[in-house]
């Protein structure tokens, strides 16, 4: 059963943009934190961005200030824009999303990144 599905991941040139978008459910969408992670070859998993049920929103250093996160309670999705794309944010991305502290409970599938110099 899919709960989170990620789309518009792809292969862009440094310096270029691509918007990331996560479909969900009604429920999982209104009542969880929802966010992005990535994870490159042989790297740990990092988060980039997260946006609470509210509307707040994190983000990790390396993306501040190119990437923006943001929820769309018309379609139960989240997307994560990201500008001036840069060779190390060549990753798969993973949709996320957690209800309250802890860990984050549900998981995409992954959609891959490839930024080219």
């Amino acid at each position: 059963q899919v709960q989170l599905a990620e789309s518009g991941g792809g292969l862009v040139q440094a310096g270029g943009s691509l918007r990331l978008s996560c479909a969900t459910s009604k429920i999982i969408f209104r009542f969880n934190t929802m966010g992005w992670y990535r994870q490159a070859p042989g790297e740990q998993r990092e988060l980039v961005a997260s946006i609470s049920t509210y509307g707040s929103t994190d983000y990790a250093e390396s993306v501040k200030g190119r990437f923006t996160i943001s929820r769309d309670s018309a379609d139960n999705t989240v997307n994560l824009e990201m500008n001036n794309l840069k060779p190390e944010d060549t990753a798969v991305y993973y949709c996320v999303a957690k209800r309250g502290g802890g860990p984050y409970d549900y998981w995409g599938q992954g959609t891959q990144v490839t930024v080219s110099s």
